[in-house]
């Protein structure tokens, strides 16, 4: 059976996680909106207790954390969100970066459709912004500044803290998808001049289907969202509908084990990291991205004359990776986060993306170098 190294498209669910889950399925199955018994009061408790999970990752407040579907759908409500605002201010311009996840591209492309302006600010070749390019991208009538914490293909981390000391004194708001990097990078994710976060649960060892959004009050006043969907009232208006309870408390319980283990997760990672480059070492991989700003759990690399569909079927019964985002794995084109850092040709055609957690077991990697030598001697024998 081979080694599941995909955990930056979704994570095994901690066993922890599923008894909370499961328990709020088959016991504690209330519906929170029910105000006239028990059953509906104990799930309120419950929810309420799960969003103060969610929010100490962030050190924000239990009235600051809104869940979502995942972080696509908290990405929306930000950005499409925000537009009433901004058309009522006047302030219809958008700043984002030319690597991030769809899921925050076409909301802003629907808004450029709208009448707004969409500046998107090119990486370095290491896969990061430059804050100085963000800086000189924010206009007087910037109405929002997204920026994703870590990429999702490459695993660098962006350099969110000096972004948002560029915004201190700039009414923008700020978000961040933090898909990612919630419970993983945490520090950054305290600062208060960021507004918004969208967080994704199956990132972070709790089920599909659950999200958040932490929409941060600057002073009293909450960022100015409007609804996409309307209909019973839930979560202040700005998301309707019967709460999945189990799906929330398995969020946050997965948010509170994610800041409890944090620093003992990463250490696991680190290491395996280190086995991970040391076994394929002999195959001389080319790495992406500035290895100096990755997280320690996703690694993105090429085999020199291997191509990335080949070699992610010659690895199939050993390791499962993939070529990128889950989101557009489908797509037979260059990715865009790796076209916008300058990778062409045989460099973007043959990358592919491990990514592992605390919990991945150890492949057999002398397996993995043998399945990557072959391919390149069919590729020498068929040339």
């Amino acid at each position: 059976m081979s080694v599941y190294l995909d955990c930056a498209s979704t994570t095994p669910i901690d066993p922890r996680v599923l008894a909370e889950v499961v328990h709020h399925l088959e016991v504690e199955f209330g519906n929170a909106g029910s105000r006239t018994h028990d059953f509906g009061a104990r799930a309120r408790r419950a929810v309420e207790r799960a969003r103060d999970q969610v929010a100490a990752v962030v050190a924000a407040s239990r009235g600051e954390v809104l869940f979502t579907s995942g972080a696509t759908e908290s990405n929306n409500l930000v950005i499409l969100g925000l537009a009433e605002h901004g058309r009522r201010t006047g302030r219809m311009h958008l700043v984002s970066t030319q690597i991030e996840h769809n899921a925050v591209l076409e909301p802003l492309q629907e808004l450029e459709r709208r009448g707004f302006a969409l500046t998107l600010v090119s990486p370095t070749a290491g896969g990061w912004v430059d804050p100085e390019a963000v800086r000189a991208a924010v206009r007087e009538d910037t109405l929002l500044v997204s920026v994703m914490q870590v990429n999702n293909e490459t695993g660098v981390i962006q350099p969110i803290e000096e972004i948002a000391q560029i915004l201190a004194a700039h009414p923008a708001y700020f978000h961040l998808d933090a898909a990612q990097g919630f419970g993983k990078e945490i520090a950054p994710l305290r600062n208060g001049r960021i507004d918004l976060i969208s967080v994704s649960g199956h990132k972070l060892h709790a089920p599909k289907g659950v999200g958040a959004l932490i929409a941060r009050r600057r002073g009293a006043e909450r960022p100015p969202l409007t609804p996409l969907m309307f209909g019973g009232g839930q979560e202040r208006g700005l998301r309707p509908g019967t709460l999945p309870v189990h799906l929330i408390v398995g969020l946050g319980k997965a948010a509170e084990l994610a800041l409890a283990e944090a620093e003992e997760r990463a250490a696991v990672n680190r290491q395996f990291r280190a086995r991970v480059i040391e076994a394929l070492r002999p195959l001389e991989p080319v790495l992406t991205g500035d290895q100096e700003r990755v997280v320690p759990h996703v690694l993105n690399l090429s085999f020199p004359g291997v191509e990335a569909e080949a070699a992610m079927e010659a690895l199939a019964d050993v390791v499962a990776v993939s070529n990128g985002s889950a989101c557009t794995s489908g797509a037979t084109t260059c990715s865009h986060v790796l076209g916008a850092m300058g990778m062409a040709g045989e460099r973007s055609e043959g990358a592919i993306r491990l990514s592992w957690c605390h919990m991945t077991p150890e492949p057999d990697w002398p397996r993995v170098v043998a399945a990557i030598r072959q391919l390149r001697v069919q590729a020498v024998g068929g040339a």
